[in-house]
């Protein structure tokens, strides 16, 4: 279960620095983002653990590199900013 657990933060704070990386300033701020890669990802792989059991390692780390992605996801923010309401309703 350690080893389950070392693993996915290093896979969620890996997929965490790859998204930095690659869209420098959609994310809101950088802590907020270094920390929810991480945990998101120690959040899927007790998921996972919880469902497949003890002898499941990699699809354990495949789940926590899923949820991880998947609540970075919810961080980015549009390119061009946000967009006023009276614009949405033309």
């Amino acid at each position: 279960m350690i080893w389950e657990a070392l693993g996915s933060v290093i896979v969620g704070l890996a997929i965490t620095l790859a998204a930095t990386r690659r869209l420098p300033g959609r994310f809101p701020s950088r802590p907020l983002t270094l920390a929810t890669g991480p945990a998101a990802a120690l959040l899927g792989a007790f998921l996972a653990h919880s469902i497949l059991g003890p002898d499941h390692f990699f699809k354990t780390l495949l789940a926590a590199a899923a949820l991880s992605v998947a609540m970075l996801s919810l961080l980015v923010r549009p390119r061009g900013g946000l967009v006023p309401i009276r614009e949405m309703a033309r």
